[in-house]
């Protein structure tokens, strides 16, 4: 269960930190944030990006075979990578439309997809 956990609170965090990231891409995008100082964009992606660690640093701890957990550091590192762009493409794809997926992109991804594999690799 430790490892189920360790993907959900990743997946979550990657969420905000995607949104911590780029959310402020659409905002300008929309003409929401036009005018704004980027001293109030980078205190707003802060603000995101603290929700981020509220789901990344347990999902680390949990996760980490230091802490008793299912991976050691490698492996979380990969998995959380791997989720990371997964996480940002499915954003990409649904809500930055302007951004269309080449198949460059799913060439790396798939590159990620061994990654993990061999990470696991004994």
């Amino acid at each position: 269960m430790q490892a189920f956990w360790t993907v959900i609170l990743l997946i979550i965090s990657n969420v905000f930190m995607t949104f911590a990231w780029y959310g402020q891409l659409k905002l300008s995008e929309m003409h929401i944030s036009d005018g704004w100082p980027l001293i109030v964009i980078i205190l707003l992606s802060w603000a995101v990006a603290l929700l981020e660690y509220f789901f990344m640093v347990p999902a680390n701890r949990m996760g980490s075979n230091i802490n008793g957990g299912p991976f050691s550091l490698m492996q979380l590192k990969i998995i959380q990578e791997v989720i990371s762009l997964t996480v940002f493409t499915v954003i990409c794809a649904t809500v930055f439309k302007s951004q269309p997926i080449q198949w460059n992109h799913i060439a790396a991804f798939g590159c990620m997809i061994a990654a993990v594999f061999f990470a696991f690799l004994k």
